[in-house]
């Protein structure tokens, strides 16, 4: 099976002026399809070949493989969860999570924003969902995803510099507060929900 690298689901200027469609040009269209062609040529006739991104991720083990199949994957995720019409506030089932687990919208956020500006080198900030329905923070280096945790992933930011760097240089900060601008909520709740 080859790996493919999936569409956008909105144009590439439509995350502007938060994100802006030079840095869509470099991230999706540069960095994504990179991890998804290099994924293509390390699995090309091998044992991982016919496997599903998930299968890869939880059979590969550390390495190359590993590291491609995960990137494509949490790349994939990452462009669902924002969106040109996100920021605002979750709604319903995920809302009482947060509040249990937060005690606020706003509790969630400084923790999470927190997690994304204090990430040493690269990787990931997710909001995930335990068994119970427990949603914590938890950051992961390098392309280590929830999935390899055993929670389920609901959001996430990538903190890989190719992210922010040509929209907001070293301010990972500012990064953020364009970030809950586009976090696309409907998807965080379908996730909590029905995952």
């Amino acid at each position: 099976m080859a790996y493919e690298l999936p569409p956008l689901p909105y144009a590439r200027e439509a995350l502007e002026p938060h994100l802006s469609a030079e840095t869509i040009d470099y991230h999706y269209g540069k960095h994504h399809q990179k991890y998804v062609t290099k994924l293509n040529q390390l699995t090309e006739g091998g044992e991982h070949a016919d496997k599903t991104l998930e299968q890869i991720i939880a059979d590969a083990g550390s390495g190359p493989v590993f590291n491609n199949a995960a990137q494509v994957w949490n790349h994939n995720f990452y462009w669902n969860c924002l969106s040109p019409e996100g920021g605002g506030a979750p709604e319903g089932p995920l809302a009482a999570a947060i509040e249990a687990g937060f005690g606020s919208l706003e509790g969630f956020q400084d923790e999470f924003t927190q997690a994304v500006v204090d990430l040493f080198g690269v990787g990931w900030v997710w909001l995930v969902k335990d068994g119970e329905g427990m949603v914590s923070v938890i950051a992961t280096k390098d392309a280590v995803n929830p999935l390899t945790h055993g929670r389920v992933a609901l959001l996430t930011c990538d903190v890989w510099e190719h992210a922010f760097y040509i929209d907001y240089r070293n301010d990972k900060a500012a990064y953020m507060d364009a970030f809950w601008k586009l976090v696309n909520w409907r998807f965080v709740e379908e996730r909590y929900t029905t995952t």
